[in-house]
């Protein structure tokens, strides 16, 4: 009776792998080795013969086990991951044939979700010692992302993902380090309060007033309204979706207000990092892991800090030209104002503007990041020698200023997609110019001559070559 309600049980958990399974048990009849059965685990298959089965013999019952239905039928059941043999014997104790058992998760309804969920996908699902193993290609990387994770959903951890993807899946990434002067506004009018009215960013834009002092007010009336509203302004065109930044910002380094610091071109495989860094290294002193030394105290080595510019990023491509972009930039430099001393070595310290972020851009689209600012502070006294520094009456010879400086860390990204091209594609600029003649130098006094645009082509077999990226 047990035995029969365990039939029943598996006779409703049949599924249609099951009569892929008999088909193929029944096509091999005349080999020996009949191929793999898949079954889920906690699920079952029908194993049909041609001939009666006298006997079925699995090589490890807690993977699987069997039970028969008829004389040429056998359930077999998954119980736990893993890997086994099945052997059928007739009643001449002959072998019928022996199969491969692989137990695991539900491959048949992993497929199916599969291609439903990402059609088009060219995905392949296999079982490989209990493990659900993902193999083909993929458009994308989300795509790859996506059938990684409902395979999880099927078998856990279970998972072997060796999905390959197509396309472009190197990024190149377009940085531009840009430090601008804070005081724009003071700089397009007067300073402070200044006898002005003309500080508006037009002066910056490359107007024929230039950056100059801009038109005088009425004499004797100070205002602020133009620090306020150049700065205004300035806050706008780096937000302006229809202003180009970089043109803007070229335009402020030409007239001081804005410095690049660095412009690095860096490209990494999707998924990889990438670093950049434009500065130096100094030495700090650190005890050392080799021991004590022969003095009795503790040897010091050395290690360097780096600092300058530095950028760290790594692409993802999510497919439809859409980049997911993790970066890291930093903007450091020497502080010798925090200088420590340790046994009369004097340490440095560094002024440190950092950044992390995750975006989300199109090929070609630009973000920045901003809101970085460092103030510099510098006191300048200037005197007639002696006269300046009397007690009470020196300060009638001397003048004292006062500078403070503000500066904001602007950072502008831009990420592509690229793809290799051909080689007849790369030009150098020697391959337009055709080298010197004697001749040419005793008569025209010219060195060389540019080659015409014609002979400067591409070689016509090189356009017409198979070249495929």
């Amino acid at each position: 009776m047990k035995f029969s309600k365990a039939c029943a049980i598996a006779l409703a958990t049949i599924s249609p792998i099951a009569l892929a399974a008999t088909a193929m048990a029944q096509q091999v009849q005349a080999s020996v080795h009949a191929g793999t059965l898949e079954v889920p685990v906690d699920h079952s298959l029908v194993v049909s013969a041609d001939v009666p089965i006298a006997r079925a013999m699995i090589g490890n019952a807690d993977i699987a086990d069997v039970m028969p239905i008829s004389e040429r039928q056998i359930y077999v059941l998954g119980r736990q991951f893993g890997t086994t043999s099945l052997t059928l014997y007739d009643r001449q104790e002959s072998v019928i044939a022996v199969m491969d058992v692989s137990v695991g998760p539900d491959i048949g309804g992993l497929r199916r979700q599969l291609e439903q969920l990402l059609p088009g996908e060219q995905i392949d699902v296999q079982l490989s010692n209990g493990n659900v193993l993902l193999t083909g290609m993929v458009s994308d990387a989300g795509a790859a992302t996506r059938a990684a994770q409902l395979s999880g959903s099927f078998a856990g951890e279970r998972v072997i993902n060796l999905l390959s993807m197509g396309g472009s899946q190197q990024v190149m990434l377009e940085v531009r380090f840009a430090e601008v002067d804070r005081s724009i506004g003071e700089r397009l009018g007067a300073s402070g309060f200044g006898l002005s009215r003309g500080g508006d960013f037009s002066a910056v834009l490359g107007s024929s007033a230039g950056l100059g002092a801009g038109s005088l007010g009425d004499p004797g009336t100070p205002t602020t309204g133009p620090i306020t509203d150049a700065f205004g302004i300035l806050s706008h065109a780096f937000s302006l979706g229809g202003l180009d930044i970089d043109a803007t910002l070229d335009m402020l380094e030409r007239r001081g207000l804005s410095r690049t610091l660095a412009e690095p071109t860096l490209v990494a495989l999707s998924g990889e990092p990438a670093n950049f860094l434009a500065g130096g290294e100094f030495p700090i002193p650190v005890i050392a892991n080799y021991g004590v030394g022969q003095t009795g105290q503790q040897n010091l080595g050395v290690e360097f800090k780096s600092f300058g510019v530095s950028l760290s990023f790594t692409p993802t491509v999510l497919g439809n030209d859409v980049i997911s972009l993790m970066v890291e930039p930093e903007v450091s430099s020497i502080d010798e104002s925090t200088t420590v001393s340790i046994n009369g070595i004097t340490i440095p310290g560094l002024q440190t503007r950092r950044a992390r972020t995750t975006v989300e851009l199109r090929d070609g689209e630009s973000f920045a990041i901003a809101g970085l600012l460092r103030e510099d502070f510098q006191t300048t006294v200037r005197q007639i020698p002696l006269l300046g520094s009397i007690p009470i009456l020196g300060t009638l010879f001397r003048s004292t200023s006062f500078q403070q400086g503000q500066t904001e860390l602007l950072i502008v990204i831009t990420p592509h997609l690229v793809a290799p091209i051909r080689p007849d594609q790369v030009r150098l600029p020697t391959d337009r110019i055709d080298p010197p003649q004697p001749l040419d130098v005793l008569i025209d006094g010219e060195g060389y001559h540019p080659r015409a645009a014609d002979d400067a082509g591409s070689d016509p077999s090189a356009e017409e070559s198979d070249y495929e990226y």
